[in-house]
């Protein structure tokens, strides 16, 4: 075989190879449909993260170009003027701890209550147990607005009020965490906490080295619940905290509205910063989101 030969066959064999591994389906075109699915998906993450992609580029813009019209979507320029003047006029650090405070804190013991909740609701048998999580679930209908004045007042009997525990543990217990929870663990084989039994460990062993070693994509998804629920909450923590110590991150920008110039550049910049913490630990926590939620609808 000559060389010309034998560098014809390669380049044909290439060609082959090449056209293999670029072109979708083996050489076919994309199905319709799926082409559809992927431009509607698209269009809709475009028309999610528009907003949020318009508050940051805005955080860095003065308040004559957001007083613009039209308004312009880039700003003149990246000055950060905007978050040390907002550092400096508000106390973003006291508030910032505030909200970390609470936010783990409240997790920490959602965590430990609706997981323990769940154990019991999942895996005991006592009489009124289906009854009990019947009432459990229907608490999820209940808005915060219908119970919050006896809420507030088992708050105030327990001197919680302007307290950061007041803000940690009345909205701790929450009833879509038990459902998540308990609808997994009845997935999960009796046979392991009998074995654990033989062996000799103790209900609270077995709740600590079994069940919830194996409940870690549920406990993900509620962790990611959780924190985003507390670090935005605002109707609770602006009844329950009356100092402004004791003020949360959302309550104390929305106390920024209330003066008499407001300053919007200022509000955006914190808006920013105030939803860094959330987009990291989503981006951190995701791949459990979507494992944890349907492995808990398949039980």
């Amino acid at each position: 075989m000559t060389a010309s030969q034998t560098r014809a066959r390669t380049d044909r064999g290439g060609a082959r190879q090449t056209s293999t591994w670029t072109s979708a389906g083996g050489g076919r075109p994309p199905a319709t449909g799926r082409v559809l699915t992927y431009a509607l998906l698209v269009a809709l993450s475009i028309l999610v993260l528009a907003p949020v992609v318009w508050a940051a580029l805005s955080s860095f813009k003065t308040q004559t170009e957001l007083a613009q019209r039209p308004p312009a979507l880039l700003p003149h320029s990246l000055s950060t003027a905007n978050y040390s003047g907002a550092l400096q006029s508000f106390h973003f650090t006291t508030y910032l701890k505030n909200s970390v405070l609470v936010t783990v804190g409240a997790t920490v013991l959602t965590l430990a209550i609706n997981t323990m909740a769940a154990y019991g609701l999942a895996k005991y048998n006592f009489r009124g147990r289906n009854f009990l999580f019947l009432v459990t679930l229907g608490t999820i209908m209940i808005p915060l607005q219908i119970i919050l004045i006896p809420v507030y007042q088992v708050a105030a009997s327990l001197h919680l009020v302007n307290s950061l525990w007041g803000l940690i543990i009345p909205p701790a217990a929450t009833p879509t965490g038990v459902f998540l929870l308990r609808q997994y663990m009845l997935g999960l084989p009796d046979d392991l906490i009998e074995a654990a039994r033989i062996d000799g460990a103790g209900e609270f062993r077995i709740f600590l080295r079994v069940i919830v070693p194996l409940c870690g994509a549920p406990i993900a998804v509620l962790t990611i619940f959780s924190v985003i629920w507390r670090w935005n909450d605002f109707l609770w923590p602006l009844i329950i905290s009356q100092d402004q110590d004791k003020y949360t991150l959302p309550v104390a920008l929305a106390q920024f509205n209330s003066e008499l110039v407001v300053p919007f550049n200022y509000i955006l910049a914190m808006s920013v910063v105030s939803m860094l913490p959330v987009v990291i630990i989503f981006l951190v926590l995701q791949r459990h989101i979507v494992r944890g939620i349907a492995n808990t609808g398949l039980r």
